[in-house]
């Protein structure tokens, strides 16, 4: 990821995102009383990402109403500067990002908070050892009764060899402490398929037995030409990497891949993934039954008017929330 996504996160892992936390309007927490709609099975297959920490962050049930989609990506959880959880390493478990998944789950839909991102104190590099790092997450898990994580796994703790290993030993015990949970891990990628870190990481998972449900690769800021087929290519080369390490035939290698992109403009001046592009990505997808279709992010998911404000629009020819509909096609 370049400027757009590096530079927004990388203001948030500074202590920007406090303050931009600070002006979101609070969303009163549920109540015994009130009626909460039936929550998905699981939230993995089609949650876009959504952050609370920039890009005036648009009210979930808005987007729900207007796309029908349910479930949400919600980025960042970081270290505190000790090997315990927070959102950008700042705000508690119990705030504002909790009220925005109280208000997701009444809304039908449930989350996956991701754990990582590009910029702030990873918990992989604080914490020392895969047994509490596997703690920290199950911090997260508890706090908000977790069918899924994803785990965003960029920068330096995938460029290094031991905090990324800890990350994969770390999930392993986390899926044993906890069955049913599912987790994805979501990675950097080049046009040809996953670089040498992406591949360390599958075949360590392999070698150990990490039981990871859906590997996801982001096929943008590698300088794609063709966004659509690009992805495609990138896509179909994680699968046989997959395919290999784990010896699933083409259908479950399929199953557990996934793709991750971002709307419109990216980090690239010469990338932009419009809607038509996005769409041919989302029929490749379900053409192949994979196990992730999902994008950086719902902030950015509405026309541009002229303010140059990049983290809350797209760039890109759209209606509002017009990715995230797509995403809601390839879940139903």
């Amino acid at each position: 990821m370049g400027k757009l996504r590096k530079n927004m996160l990388t203001l948030a892992g500074t202590g920007v995102a406090v303050a931009c936390a600070a002006t979101l309007t609070a969303v009163p927490a549920l109540s015994a009383k009130q009626d909460v709609a039936p929550q998905a099975e699981s939230p993995v297959a089609a949650s876009p990402y959504l952050y609370n920490g920039w890009g005036n962050p648009p009210a979930p049930s808005e987007v729900q109403g207007a796309t029908g989609i349910k479930d949400f990506t919600l980025a960042f959880i970081n270290a505190d500067g000790s090997c315990n959880p927070a959102w950008d390493g700042t705000r508690p478990l119990d705030g504002q990002d909790k009220a925005t998944i109280d208000e997701i789950r009444a809304g039908g839909g449930d989350v996956i908070p991701s754990i990582g991102g590009w910029s702030g104190n990873k918990l992989g590099e604080v914490c020392t050892d895969a047994q509490s790092l596997a703690g920290a997450y199950q911090k997260v898990i508890d706090a908000y009764g977790l069918k899924a994580i994803d785990i965003d796994i960029e920068s330096t703790e995938v460029e290094t060899p031991a905090s990324r290993d800890r990350v994969i030993e770390a999930l392993k015990i986390t899926k044993e402490a906890n069955p049913g949970l599912k987790t994805v891990v979501t990675f950097g990628t080049t046009t040809t398929g996953p670089n040498e870190n992406g591949k360390a990481m599958i075949a360590k998972a392999a070698e150990i037995g990490a039981d990871i449900d859906v590997w996801t690769q982001m096929p943008f800021d590698f300088n794609g030409t063709d966004m659509a087929q690009d992805t495609i290519t990138t896509t179909d080369a994680l699968k046989e990497q997959v395919k290999t390490a784990f010896g699933y035939d083409d259908a479950a290698a399929y199953a557990h891949v996934g793709i991750s992109s971002m709307n419109g403009n990216t980090d690239q001046p010469a990338e932009h993934v419009d809607v038509a592009a996005f769409q041919k990505m989302a029929d490749y997808a379900k053409e192949k039954g994979l196990g992730r279709f999902t994008f950086w992010s719902v902030n950015r998911d509405r026309p541009c008017d002229g303010s140059g404000d990049v983290s809350s629009c797209s760039g890109a020819e759209q209606q509002p929330w017009e990715f995230s509909s797509i995403v809601a096609g390839f879940a139903g």
